[in-house]
Order: C-alpha cells, then sequence, then structure tokens
C-alpha cells in the first residue's frame, strides 16, 4: 500500500441482509484508492449465512488483512457497534462506517480523500447519493442524499431525497450534516468531539446518531463537506421519497417499522435536547414548539406506542444532560453560526 496515502477504514455493520454483501464488498475491493481496510462486524445476525459468506467468498482479502470479520455475541445497536469500528480501526486517519446496501463508485474514496486532504477543517464528507434498484438490479438518477438539512423546526431530512438529478446538485459545499449511509469521518475530528467514550452516541441504540454526531461538530467548529464529484448508490430498505409536504411525511412514516418510529421519536427528542443551543431554541420557538406539539398530538393518536418512548425519554434525560453541559461547555460555535443552517436549501 503506498504509504503517502491516508488509511481509510471502511466499518460494515451487518444485520440479517446477507444478501447485499457481494456488491458491497466487490465494490469497496475495486476502488482506485488502495490504501483501504475494512473491518465487517456482524451484530449478532439471527442469519449466520452473511458471515459464512464473507469468511468463505473473501479469504484472500482476509488473509491479506485487508478484511476483518468481527462476530458480535449480542445486538450491541448500531451505534456501539459503529463506536467498536472506530475504535478498532487502529491508526486509520479517515473511518467509514456503511451499510451494507451501499454500492461506490471505482473512484469514489479516491475523490473523497482527495478533497478531505485539502481542508483539515473537514470533519466528515459525503459524495452525491443515488438510489439504488436491488429489484432490478440497475442504479438510478434519483437522489438518495446529499447531505443533511435542518429546518427552524429542528428537523432533520436528507436533502434533495426523492428528486430526479438533472444536475442541479453538482456544486460541493459545506452542509449541516452527513447521512449515516456511507460517512467517511476525519478520525481527528471524532477524537475531538467524543463524550468520554463515545463518537456516537450509545444511548440512541440506533436513528437518528448520524444527526446527533453533524450537531456537534459544527458546535465544535467543524465542517460537514457535500462533494458531488464522488458518487455512490443506496438501496435504503424504508424507500427513496420526497418528504416536503405533510402528505409525503406522513405517507413515508407508514412505511416505517414500529420499532423505526419508536427510537426515531425518542431519539429526535434526546437529540433536540443535548444539542440546541438556548438562543436557538428562542430564535425559532414558535416553529420548534409546533413541531413538537404536532408529533406529539399525532403519537397519541396514531402511535400509542410511543407512551414507552417518552418513558424512556425522561429516563435518560440525567444522563443527556450531562452530555449538553459538556457540549455547550466546550462548543466553538455561536448560536449565530448555527442559525444559519436553519435556512439553508439543497
Amino acid at each position: 500500500m503506498p504509504k503517502n496515502e491516508p488509511l481509510v477504514s471502511i466499518v460494515i455493520i451487518h444485520y440479517n441482509t446477507p444478501h447485499y454483501l457481494k456488491t458491497c464488498l466487490d465494490n469497496i475491493f475495486r476502488q482506485t484508492y488502495k490504501n483501504i481496510q475494512v473491518l465487517f462486524i456482524d451484530n449478532n445476525s439471527p442469519d449466520q449465512s452473511g458471515v459464512d459468506f464473507v469468511k468463505k467468498y473473501y479469504r484472500p482479502q482476509i488473509k491479506d488483512k485487508r478484511l476483518t470479520v468481527i462476530k458480535n455475541k449480542e445486538n450491541l445497536g448500531y451505534a456501539k457497534a459503529a463506536n467498536q469500528g472506530i475504535i478498532q480501526s487502529g491508526p486509520a486517519e479517515y473511518v467509514v462506517i456503511t451499510n451494507p446496501d451501499i454500492i461506490y463508485s471505482p473512484s469514489y474514496f479516491e475523490k473523497a480523500v482527495y478533497r478531505a486532504e485539502k481542508d483539515p477543517t473537514i470533519a466528515a464528507i459525503t459524495g452525491k447519493v443515488y438510489k439504488y434498484d436491488f429489484k432490478d438490479k440497475r442504479p438510478t438518477k434519483t437522489i438518495d442524499t446529499v447531505g443533511l438539512y435542518i429546518d427552524k423546526s429542528l428537523r432533520v431530512t436528507d436533502g434533495a431525497q426523492g428528486l430526479v438529478d438533472h444536475g442541479q446538485f453538482d456544486r460541493e459545499k459545506a452542509i449541516f450534516g452527513i447521512s449515516g449511509a456511507c460517512p467517511m469521518y476525519r478520525r481527528s475530528a471524532l477524537e475531538a468531539v467524543k463524550i468520554g467514550d463515545e463518537y456516537l452516541d450509545e444511548d440512541f441504540f440506533m436513528y437518528k446518531e448520524d444527526v446527533d454526531l453533524s450537531w456537534r461538530f459544527q458546535l465544535f467548529g467543524f465542517n460537514c463537506w457535500y462533494f458531488p464529484k464522488a458518487v455512490a448508490f443506496h438501496g435504503r430498505g424504508t424507500g427513496v421519497i420526497e418528504r416536503r409536504t405533510i402528505r409525503q411525511i406522513f405517507k413515508n412514516r407508514k412505511n416505517l417499522s414500529k420499532f423505526q418510529r419508536f427510537y426515531s421519536f425518542r431519539n429526535q427528542h434526546l437529540m433536540n435536547f443535548k444539542n440546541t443551543p438556548i438562543a436557538t431554541y428562542l430564535r425559532y420557538f414558535p416553529q420548534i414548539l409546533s413541531r413538537d406539539l404536532s408529533s406529539t398530538l399525532y403519537a397519541i393518536i396514531y402511535e400509542p406506542f410511543q407512551f414507552k418512548a417518552m418513558v424512556q425519554y425522561f429516563k435518560l434525560l440525567p444522563s443527556t444532560l450531562k452530555k449538553r453541559k459538556y457540549i455547550m461547555k466546550n462548543r466553538k460555535a455561536t448560536s449565530k453560526t448555527i442559525n444559519k443552517w436553519m435556512v439553508q436549501k439543497p
């Protein structure tokens, strides 16, 4: 491996999706960027065929230590498994936490690393991510994500998701955050924002941990960057649809399992309490209150199982308050700097 190229460690967190592994791993090992190591973490999948497949068909990569297989004895959750991967990735200057249903274009990491190396303030970077149609085995021109965007109500969405790309998203720029589908993180930035031994908040278990980390990068004075010259594709089991109107939001919500809705609802409120500066709350109080009331009312009427999420939220408040105090004490960004993201468009 070239000594002058930063080491990129790609952490694949796998849970019961063996049908995605061949396309994911094949395209990683075909990268033009060669200084790559892969950590395959199986989070105690009930179906062992994924682990068996990787061990059988990627023996050469395991033998030359480009690939390491880790099988957890229990499902640690996404956040804790990601932290496990970050810790075990050793000296890698960049860490990628990737879903198995991601397909990287051949030069993705060559381009992403090149851009990140030009600006040490970039903590996280993503390329342009399109939807991949696994049913018909073909890429599409429908946008999956061009980064995370936050509005005045603190609602965070994948920018431009569901839109057909006609070149309108070809400009690179700083953005609020990076989707958790295939982020590339700078290790030094991860070390700078971690709280205790946690890079991603393990109280979240799964969902919203990518948004939470993006919040922290912003508060600690780092940049998240969108670089469209790097291209990837994402299967996204929950579907790629527009989520701009109330109707679209409700339609998408019905596609999610109770498990997904539970953690999404709980973690959204934990994240807002943990990261939002008081001045931002005051500046956008009507919008934030309106959304909180409407989402809570919706949960009471249509999702009564969210009462358990509310109970867990209050149980986690003491530990979340400690994290909030640490963040607000050490943050470098002003509320004015944070507020600018509330009006950014894709």
